[in-house]
């Protein structure tokens, strides 16, 4: 069985990145039409992701991840030190009381939004940045240039599928980590969803590395800046 090592030799070794993760059943599937995603993937690709978390400067997910699974984002299953939270948010639907957003010794957390925030719907300890927003997005580019200007360099989108897909679409993601589980849901919502191709001659085919993980669940290492001849 191959190691799942080598999938990260590559983010030690930038300088600079933006890696997205999707976990996903074998129909592509991130959660049930109910909204229940817990147990999609197993206990190794959790591990892998906690992994990613403890070696970026930041995670980011977009508001609709935190009002539907309200995530920790935080380092609990390995050894490693928590990133920065980022939010984004661009019409401020994100609740004060979200678990990403509490203080927990020192971690650095930022709402992103296309508009100001009511002090009092915002955490002491949560700071805000402002981003012009178009129909209520904001553009993945600014998003990436603002926090690389407060250095952040290293920032993983962890979702969800909307977030994923607009970062995909404006071509803002160096590499993609989706874990693959033996699952067959049969219905439920998508997880990679971008922008269609023309056809298939023009569709991406990113260089993609394999790696089984110890409980049966595959970690594909998608390299969005190579393509596979």
């Amino acid at each position: 069985m191959k190691s799942a090592a080598p999938a990260l030799a590559w983010l030690e070794a930038a300088n600079a990145c933006v890696i997205g993760q999707l976990g996903q059943s074998l129909d592509g599937r991130i959660a049930m039409p109910n909204g229940e995603s817990r147990g999609i993937n197993r206990a190794a690709a959790l591990d892998h992701l906690h992994v990613l978390r403890s070696r970026v400067d930041a995670v980011l997910v977009g508001v609709g991840t935190v009002i539907a699974d309200n995530p920790a984002l935080n380092v609990r299953r390995q050894q490693g030190r928590n990133p920065a939270r980022i939010v984004v948010d661009p019409t401020n639907r994100m609740p004060a009381s979200a678990l990403c957003m509490q203080s927990d010794g020192g971690t650095r957390c930022f709402i992103i939004t296309g508009k100001p925030r009511a002090s009092a719907d915002t955490p002491a300890n949560v700071e805000t940045i402002v981003l012009a927003a178009e129909n209520n997005v904001i553009a993945p580019h600014r998003i990436v240039e603002a926090l690389s200007q407060r250095g952040f360099k290293k920032i993983l989108v962890e979702g969800g599928a909307t977030t994923l897909a607009k970062f995909m679409d404006a071509d803002c993601l160096d590499r993609l980590h989706i874990l693959l589980s033996p699952l067959i849901l049969g219905a439920g919502q998508i997880g990679l969803n971008p922008q269609p191709s023309a056809n298939i001659a023009e569709s991406r085919r990113p260089m993609t590395h394999y790696y089984p993980l110890s409980d049966g669940d595959l970690l594909l290492d998608c390299d969005l800046r190579r393509t596979r001849p």
